[in-house]
């Protein structure tokens, strides 16, 4: 699922930080107190919630330390999951992404799926903050000029920005898909961690303004905490309510086996950092937030009931290590199947190869034992074979 990047993913975004700087230059005289302002930017969207306004990102400092910072690592994680999501863009098709940001995700796009680049498409962006539209505007426009080389062609996408977020009317045909990066935490951190209930009618509050964007599919990418993990699951069951069903990351459309919640288990995804850019590692250290792995949780829905030709189990967690039992090894990662949780043990070595998104399909003479702390199906790792 998070396939290493492109040759010419890698060399475009090693080119972001660059085009930041370029399309908006930094004094000399602030240039020292950016990783500070990074920093602080960070607690703001964590810890420190309840000390930021509506419209934080139109300060100039917080916006300048987002482009720097946020915005090329936002643009990592999309790159390396967007390439194996089915997407079907056709011309004329319009895209609705909230909370848009920066244009991440129309940026994303452009930088992962170069089959899209000469399809004509509009994207409708909306976000709360006028002035954090026109920096994505101005950065999209540098990064496609960037893109399009010696050529000389430009954009055939179209930018639509709107200083809204949900429920203002979108004129024009209803969107082929509709998205939402890092944008639906910020309405829901406030209901209670002990509220299961609250997050689902949250979910379906969501889902029913969507919806009715909608004319196909849904991308919803959050990040990867036990709380957006929970949040993903609701949303899973309220789409599919509305006629949109998981066709990623789930290997089915049955119940999901990690709704998260009351320190369960959540569906969330981590990848290395290792080809993101040298020049955002450096950022990175010197505002004291290093990343060496992203994380995420993620749920593509869409219109199409999909009818797995095979029984499979997507591979969810990190690696940790297991009571060795008999054959099966000493190291496990947790999955998803239709059959409900699985926990896949084996040796290291293999372990490791079966990294977080891997698919496969379980090994026929599987014996239905189950784990007696997770109560998960129990597959050895032995006889995998990748699909």
């Amino acid at each position: 699922m998070f396939d290493d990047l492109s040759s010419e993913a890698r060399r475009i975004l090693d080119a972001v930080p660059g085009l930041v700087e370029k399309t908006f230059p930094l004094p000399a005289r602030f240039r020292k107190s950016l990783p500070r302002g990074i920093a602080e930017l960070s607690r703001f969207l964590t810890s420190g919630r309840g000390e930021r306004g509506t419209s934080y990102l139109g300060k100039p400092d917080l916006l300048s330390a987002y482009l720097r910072y946020f915005l090329p690592w936002n643009l990592y994680r999309l790159c390396r999951l967007l390439p194996s999501l089915p997407l079907s863009l056709a011309e004329g098709d319009a895209v609705t992404d909230l909370g848009s940001g920066p244009l991440t995700f129309p940026a994303a796009l452009w930088i992962s799926r170069p089959d899209l680049r000469n399809v004509p498409l509009e994207f409708r962006c909306l976000d709360r903050t006028p002035a954090v539209l026109d920096a994505g505007k101005r950065f999209f426009a540098a990064l496609t000029e960037h893109s399009a080389g010696s050529s000389g062609a430009g954009s055939l996408w179209k930018t639509r920005t709107i200083p809204e977020t949900l429920g203002v009317p979108v004129h024009g045909k209803p969107a082929a898909l509709v998205s939402a990066v890092n944008f639906l935490n910020e309405l829901y951190q406030d209901i209670p961690h002990t509220s299961r209930r609250g997050l689902e009618r949250a979910a379906h509050l969501y889902a029913g303004i969507i919806d009715r964007l909608a004319g196909g599919a849904v991308l919803v990418v959050e990040p990867g905490t036990p709380r957006s993990g929970e949040f993903i699951s609701c949303m899973r069951d309220a789409l599919a309510e509305k006629g949109k069903f998981p066709l990623s990351p789930c290997p089915h459309t049955g119940p999901c086996p990690f709704p998260g919640g009351k320190g369960g288990r959540w569906c969330h995804f981590a990848f290395d950092t290792e080809h993101a850019p040298a020049a955002l590692h450096k950022l990175s250290a010197a505002a004291g937030i290093p990343k060496e792995r992203a994380v995420l949780s993620f749920l593509f829905s869409g219109p199409e009931n999909p009818k797995p030709a095979a029984e499979l189990v997507r591979v969810i967690s990190d690696l940790f290590p297991v009571k060795p039992t008999g054959r099966a090894g000493s190291y496990g990662r947790y999955g998803c199947s239709l059959k409900g949780p699985v926990l896949i043990r084996g040796e290291r070595p293999f372990m490791e190869t079966l990294v977080s998104g891997s698919l496969f399909a379980p090994p026929l003479e599987a014996s239905g034992e189950r784990d007696k702390k997770s109560g998960a199906l129990i597959v050895s790792g032995e006889r995998i074979s990748l699909q």
